[in-house]
């Protein structure tokens, strides 16, 4: 199994991995590219995030940047979505957005995880004798009609039910229900959303 596939299946990996490394390469400098072009030129703006992202659809789909995706590949995105300024996305393992979904300023969504036991987590030699340290990641989920507020962070293995609301400024660690007013750090439902 190469390293990429127990990246993708969430088991602990290399992340200098060459074929990581190179992908990782690309989409930080597609992102810089993005970054540093005036959003009036969409046509370039555009040709990069289809480059960058797989699924990507000028139609349906808007990040205001600046952006910081780690991979790219990773990050599916339903119809009508807008990002504000200062997207992060560590799409180590999947990030599955539905349609109608807002991101405000400063949001990030984070798959990254790193071991709790020191043992798996400090570097270890390699066959080859090379030191490496080890990770693992947990996908993220958030679901039709969300809206996410400015500066929340959500952590790997989380899902955000849809047509939930997320405050500014929480730390999402568990899963929230769908229909629901959440906020804090971390993040705990406050209130159901009617209809």
């Amino acid at each position: 199994m190469t390293e990429r596939e127990k990246m993708i299946r969430g088991e602990l990996y290399y992340p200098g991995d060459p074929e990581l490394t190179a992908l990782r390469h690309k989409a930080h400098r597609l992102c810089t590219q993005y970054n540093q072009t005036f959003e009036t030129d969409e046509e370039t703006r555009e040709a990069i995030l289809r480059e960058l992202l797989g699924n990507f659809d000028a139609e349906e789909h808007y990040f205001q940047g600046p952006i910081y995706f780690d991979y790219g590949v990773n990050i599916f995105i339903g119809k009508n979505f807008y990002a504000n300024f200062n997207t992060t996305i560590l799409d180590v393992c999947p990030v599955t957005i539905g349609d109608n979904v807002m991101l405000g300023t400063g949001v990030s969504l984070l798959t990254p995880v790193h071991p709790l036991k020191f043992k798996e987590r400090n570097p270890r030699p390699s066959a080859d004798g090379e030191l490496r340290v080890l990770e693992y990641a947990k996908p993220i989920v958030i679901e039709d009609n969300c809206w996410i507020a400015s500066n929340v962070t959500v952590v790997g293995g989380v899902t955000i039910g849809a047509g939930s609301v997320i405050g500014a400024g929480s730390v999402v660690t568990r899963d929230i229900p769908p229909n629901s007013f959440a906020a804090g750090n971390p993040c705990k439902v406050i209130k159901e959303i009617e209809n």
